[in-house]
């Protein structure tokens, strides 16, 4: 069977990738060098045959792993184009699943209108070239002088071992009681306190941008009717105009136009909900049907059969019906996320009261976290990411009332990662709509609404937000890496190290951190 898998890895890669080496900057452009020239496994090896058992198992998890690699959304100039195999007898199913578009803000509630709604142009990162003497763009060969940014580069750099017994599978009986590191870049020091106590750091000039976005009941399980076999998917996006849904599924075998999904209801018992199948898209999601009734809207449809997202690492992903309040912030009113903002739900209304009494100024801002949030990095270099697209939007209201304060001299403070991606892509809007991923540019925060790719990562300028509140966070995940471009590489490790010597609770549930 070990044949079976390096034939299913070198059918989706194209032949094994060689690994660079941290070390030695000509090791790493000699293996450079190699991969270029050396063939393919996929061209080495003669294909094998495979029995009747292997085939079905290639099959299937080819099949899984394909669907796994083509879960990020949409590019914003592509329809939902179905790839369906049967011709004359579904039609009508081909045209409707042609029609189906991608829409930014979702619109859950709403009954089907005239006319889609128009995708918003996505902005494509910049390959601008830093000012800095020492900075090279990321599309240019590496010179003499760029031995710092290499090593940020390399994957390997963000990965740390954190014991299984520190990752939080449930939140704090009360939200504000998690711990809250303080890492204070200006004096390279660092404590700690209870998340309450993160008044004592604020002034009464600051602004505070929360995202409130609004965790949707995306999970989906249930099963087949014509094969009763089990069935699990994930809600990702719903057409304005048909009502028809974009999903992740996963089954065993190939589901077909016209066959039927029967969900599970997570309290049980009550009335069936169904989803028929309508096709599939080029990028080989589910495009289904849900049958409604009559004056359902598709947000009824998930709170009823929906089940709360929480990530793998909490529980295997079981929801318990606490997670439906506890998955949420208390500020969430726009839904549309697969994931929880997860560093506001520190936050209760009592201790928002009192920041606002204390004179600092609330804003909102929206990022709606997609299925990219999930996508590991599986480049050993960073600047080979391709950062998954997102909706964020932030008014001309709350841009007014940042720049204000900011003139006031006081400090923007950003709610999780999401609320920084948001204001440093407004930040970086160009003339032609791309966003320039470096921050060096003459731009300031503006309103904005559309997609936004920005990965940030070294040498990365911050232009606007200047403290960040923030979880803790995966290994080689690009939200380590935000936080350390953020706080600093060396500050950031340290602090790391010390939650973990002295227990503190990471990932969606556990405690925080408050960047100075």
């Amino acid at each position: 069977m070990s044949n079976l898998f390096n034939r299913i890895k070198s059918l989706l890669s194209g032949g094994e990738k060689h690994e660079r080496d941290a070390n030695s900057r000509n090791r790493v452009q000699s293996q450079r060098d190699a991969s270029a020239s050396a063939p393919s496994r996929a061209e080495q090896e003669p294909p094998q045959e495979l029995d009747a058992q292997e085939e079905e198992a290639f099959n299937l998890t080819l099949a899984q792993t394909r669907e796994t690699l083509d879960s990020k959304r949409l590019a914003p100039d592509q329809n939902l184009q179905t790839i369906v195999q049967e011709s004359d007898a579904c039609q009508e199913q081909k045209e409707v699943c042609a029609n189906l578009q991608t829409k930014a803000e979702l619109d859950l509630t709403a009954e089907p209108q005239t006319n889609a709604s128009q995708d918003v142009d996505a902005p494509q990162e910049a390959q601008t070239q830093s000012t800095s003497e020492n900075v090279v763009a990321y599309d240019q060969t590496p010179t003499e002088n760029d031995e710092t940014i290499l090593q940020c580069d390399l994957l390997e750099e963000y990965d740390y071992e954190l014991p299984e017994r520190l990752i939080a599978q449930e939140p704090t009986a009360e939200r504000d009681h998690a711990r809250l590191m303080i890492v204070d870049r200006a004096a390279n020091k660092i404590s700690q306190c209870r998340f309450y106590d993160v008044v004592k750091y604020l002034r009464p000039n600051d602004v505070m941008v929360l995202n409130d976005t609004k965790v949707l009941p995306a999970r989906l399980k249930g099963r087949r009717e014509q094969t009763d076999g089990r069935w699990e998917g994930l809600f990702l996006q719903q057409d304005p105009k048909t009502r028809l849904w974009e999903i992740m599924s996963k089954t065993r075998g190939y589901l077909r136009p016209g066959e039927q999904l029967v969900l599970n209801n997570p309290r049980g018992g009550g009335l069936e909900r169904r989803l028929e199948v309508v096709g599939r898209t080029e990028r080989k999601t589910l495009v289904v049907r849900p049958l409604m009734e009559e004056n359902e809207t598709s947000l009824d449809f998930l709170n009823y059969v929906g089940w709360v997202p929480i990530p793998p690492y909490i529980r295997s992903g079981l929801m318990t019906d606490a997670d439906r309040n506890d998955y949420q912030t208390v500020y969430a009113r726009r839904p549309g996320a697969v994931a929880a903002p997860t560093a506001g739900l520190h936050f209760t209304p009592e201790l928002l009261r009192d920041i606002k009494n204390m004179g600092v100024a609330l804003c909102s801002v929206t990022l709606h976290v997609g299925i990219g949030t999930f996508k590991p990095i599986t480049v050993n270099n960073i600047a080979e990411h391709q950062m998954h697209s997102e909706y964020a939007e932030i008014s001309e209201e709350t841009v007014k009332r940042i720049l204000e304060r900011k003139a006031m001299g006081g400090r923007l403070i950003a709610i999780g990662t999401t609320s920084v991606r948001t204001l440093e892509s407004a930040s970086n809007v160009m003339p032609d709509g791309t966003i320039d991923s470096t921050g060096h540019n003459p731009y300031t925060l503006q309103p904005f609404a559309g997609q936004t790719n920005l990965f940030i990562r070294p040498p990365y300028r911050f232009k606007t937000v200047d403290a960040m509140l923030t979880n803790f966070h995966l290994p080689k995940s690009t939200l380590i890496i935000m936080t350390r471009t953020f706080g600093g590489d060396e500050l950031i490790k340290r602090a790391y190290q010390m939650a973990i010597d002295d227990d503190f609770r990471f990932y969606s549930y556990g405690d925080a951190m408050l960047i100075l």
